[in-house]
């Protein structure tokens, strides 16, 4: 039976998959009703507070730069990968030409290396089933799904259900690979199309069209979030790239996904909106409350460095602005990264850190011993330990 969002059609092999009809909603067309409108309004004004907090702290671009961090270790924790924060920072910490050997690192890192590479090609390129084929291509090299045809929309008939499900014991079913180049360029023209629909709605109406039409044998979750900020970013409803709903999304998953099939099923649009205006008010908040966090932390410290007032301050200040992009080192790794000539002034150095209660010892190791700026990473690590199995 056909329903407002599609319909799910006998194949010619036996299986019935779920084809959606094209967007924008019709039958009946999409209803803001007082409700949608409140909400809309609330995430507007969430997201405005947001974006201009960007003008007052001292170093957006390192707000972003965690946050992409932290944007993809929750994205790949929603797909299973079992990774932390810690793990990511170490990873980037190897000095050259030392390759990590977790897949589950490689998974995030590569998240890291899609949003990055995506962002900078929004400049002069649209989004596009090009772009997002590229982006793909970035996701799932050297990962689990390097064998799922990386870059390139599937060719054979996927499905989503538990461990041991078939085509025809399923829980959703998308739309066969014959399907696939009409439904993009149908999603693509939506994109592009100058409508009246308000932008935090539309990228609603997207994202949960991207996710039904499923057009990748693996990684369409991750890529379908990464959708969400290259939109906002493409349509200049964020200069930077600021929120990340993937924590909501992974606190609320048993939902998010019943909203999702509540879509093709049910055709309940607004009920889906709704819930991810929801995500945009509370991610935006966490965003701004964490972003003060930071701003205020960093000041505070930079000044107990300064009033220390000793001969090597220069050297303190250098290791202090590594330690805000690495908030995890060694020695070796921290002398490398700051520039520092030698080790011995890079040790010193930790002890007057650790002197002042920013840097704290935490490997128990005689060798190798692993320094972390604790304060920062437990505002960083907020709502990310533990993966989603």
């Amino acid at each position: 039976m056909k329903i407002r969002a599609g319909a799910n059609i006998q194949q010619s092999t036996g299986y019935k998959a779920f084809i959606p009809e094209l967007l924008p909603p019709q039958n009946p067309e999409l209803q803001l009703n007082l409700e949608l409108i409140n909400l809309l309004s609330q995430a507007d004004l969430r997201l405005g507070k947001l974006v201009g907090l960007s003008t007052i702290i001292k170093d957006p671009d390192l707000f972003v730069y965690l946050y992409v961090r932290k944007e993809a270790l929750l994205s790949s924790q929603i797909e299973g990968t079992q990774c932390s924060l810690e793990d990511l920072f170490d990873s980037e910490d190897l000095a050259p030409g030392v390759e990590s050997a977790s897949l589950d690192i490689k998974e995030v890192s590569n998240y890291v290396w899609a949003m990055n590479n995506g962002l900078e090609k929004l400049s002069t390129t649209p989004i596009s089933s090009r772009l997002l084929k590229e982006l793909h291509y970035l996701l799932l090299t050297g990962t689990r799904g390097e064998n799922k045809q990386p870059g390139s929309f599937r060719t054979s008939q996927n499905w989503i259900g538990r461990p041991g499900a078939n085509l025809n014991t399923a829980d959703f079913v998308p739309p066969p690979p014959n399907e696939l180049d009409r439904l993009m360029s149908n999603l693509e023209n939506f994109i592009h199309n100058h409508d009246d629909f308000p932008p935090l709605v539309k990228v609603a109406l997207v994202h949960a069209q991207f996710e039904t039409i499923h057009p990748f044998l693996d990684g369409n979750g991750r890529l379908g979030r990464l959708l969400i900020t290259f939109l906002l970013v493409s349509w200049g409803v964020l200069d930077k790239p600021l929120l990340y709903l993937s924590y909501f999304f992974k606190a609320n998953r048993t939902e998010y996904y019943s909203r999702l099939m509540n879509i093709r099923f049910k055709g309940e649009w607004e009920e889906w909106i709704k819930f991810f205006l929801n995500g945009v008010i509370e991610s935006s908040e966490m965003a701004s409350t964490a972003a003060i966090e930071i701003f205020k932390l960093h000041e505070e410290d930079r000044q107990k460095i300064q009033a220390k007032n000793v001969r090597n301050n220069l050297i303190l200040m250098k290791i202090f602005d590594v330690l805000c992009k690495h908030p995890t080192v060694t020695v070796k790794d921290l002398q490398r990264l700051a520039e520092i000539e030698t080790y011995i002034a890079t040790s010193r150095s930790i002890v007057q850190l650790k002197e002042l209660g920013i840097l704290k010892e935490m490997s128990g190791e005689k060798r190798n011993k692993k320094f972390t700026y604790e304060s920062y990473l437990n505002i960083l690590k907020r709502d990310t330990v533990g993966g989603m199995n």
